[in-house]
């Protein structure tokens, strides 16, 4: 089963421009030694979290920052930003219609899992971006307490 992770990514993404704003750590390059993956990804999800109104970027500077408050952005919308309308879970359109099963799953997991997005959209809505950045600051401070001058606006 393949699975995406640019949603995750991208959360990566917009924790790091906030907590490094004003530092000359902001290229892509930096972002995705941060994430452990390659520039050009780094460029792709950042130009869909422009196109949907979270980030500001300026062409030939690296100094992106967030285009709204981290507690004004939510967990929906930056999932919305990368994925659009696309579903958590899936229904498999490929079954048997001639079996029991096969004829009737698609249509029986369709209303499920239709119940299932709902519920998720509305807890990811809940979660914002401010809240993160403190969990990662608190995580911090425990883990490297030498790191605190840059995480100390987040605690």
């Amino acid at each position: 089963m393949k699975y995406s992770l640019q949603f995750s990514d991208a959360i990566h993404i917009l924790a790091y421009i906030e907590i490094f704003q004003q530092t000359d750590l902001l290229s892509s390059e930096m972002i995705a030694k941060s994430i452990e993956t390659s520039a050009a990804n780094v460029r792709k999800i950042m130009s869909k979290l422009k196109k949907s109104g979270l980030i500001i970027t300026k062409m030939g500077k690296a100094a992106p920052s967030l285009a709204k408050e981290p507690k004004d952005i939510t967990l929906f919308d930056i999932y919305q930003s990368i994925e659009g309308n696309t579903n958590l879970i899936q229904v498999d359109p490929k079954t048997n219609p001639n079996c029991i099963v096969g004829a009737n799953i698609q249509e029986t997991l369709t209303e499920s899992y239709s119940q299932l997005q709902r519920k998720v959209e509305e807890e990811m809505a809940k979660i914002t971006l401010d809240t993160l950045l403190h969990r990662i600051a608190v995580l911090e401070k425990e883990k490297r307490p030498d790191n605190q001058e840059i995480i100390k606006k987040f605690l």
